[in-house]
């Protein structure tokens, strides 16, 4: 990246925070309601069915999966739909690279920031299962940075798909394709031991696994249990952060 700056990114993050603070509450049913709605239906309503998942009430095992997913549904809205209008129908980016930001500046800055909406609405998702009793442990406050890394993944693959797409409307396809995927097959509502060997493989490689299953880690209070999962999620993040600077700059080259 070698026009980047760390200043520079983080300005551009101070300025996706400052309009973020006047349209919060409009915001809030995009990413948070659906979660919720899934914990009183599942966890609450199927759970009174189904008793116990692997020792553990079933409402106890689906509630950090669904916080894991409040986390990445809100970077992947962030650097999907929000980047792309910002983009294409605002030209907001193009309008912020006339000033001393370079496109690479803007492609990390939109990542933080994703990573950032994913600790926002994370752990407020984190503090609703606080109050159902579904968290006992002291080391979920250490979730945030855990959403931090893995919102740095989910926003990096998806703001990578957002400079390569030449239409809004495929989005469904990577909606369809890659985030509902990860969002049933990830261990959230199920265990995946009972599953042929190549699916557990398949979702051994996507992000939304490992956040499960290091959340589910630090809400039982067993964090260690989640150390590969957050080694995993640490290093795709640092690995994944260059993409999408190079094809952003691609982009608005073209």
């Amino acid at each position: 990246m070698r026009d980047f700056s760390l200043v520079g990114a983080l300005r551009f993050w101070q300025r996706n925070f400052l309009v973020f603070r006047k349209v919060f509450l409009f915001t809030v049913p995009e990413n948070f309601l659906e979660p919720v709605l899934y914990l009183l239906a599942l966890g609450v309503g199927l759970g009174a069915y189904l008793r116990e998942v692997q020792g553990m009430p079933y409402v106890k095992f689906v509630a950090p999966g669904l916080a894991a997913s409040a986390a990445m549904f809100a970077a992947t809205f962030e650097c999907t739909y929000n980047a792309y209008v910002q983009f294409t129908y605002n030209r907001s980016y193009d309008a912020i690279v006339t000033t001393p930001l370079s496109a690479e500046d803007v492609a990390v800055g939109e990542v933080l920031w994703g990573a950032t909406r994913s600790v926002i609405y994370g752990t407020a998702f984190v503090g609703v299962v606080a109050l159902f009793g579904l968290v006992r442990s002291p080391w979920a406050l250490a979730l945030p940075a855990v959403f931090f890394f893995s919102g740095m993944v989910f926003s990096a693959v998806a703001l990578a798909f957002t400079a390569l797409t030449p239409s809004i409307d495929l989005f469904t396809y990577y909606f369809s394709l890659w985030v509902t995927p990860m969002f049933m097959f990830s261990g959230i509502f199920f265990p995946l031991d009972a599953l042929p060997g190549w699916v557990q493989t398949a979702a051994w490689f996507t992000p939304l696994y490992h956040l499960v299953r290091a959340t589910r880690a630090f809400t039982l209070g067993s964090p260690w249990a989640a150390a590969g999962d957050l080694l995993w999620l640490g290093i795709v993040a640092l690995a994944l952060l260059p993409v999408p600077a190079v094809l952003l700059r691609r982009r608005m080259v073209q």
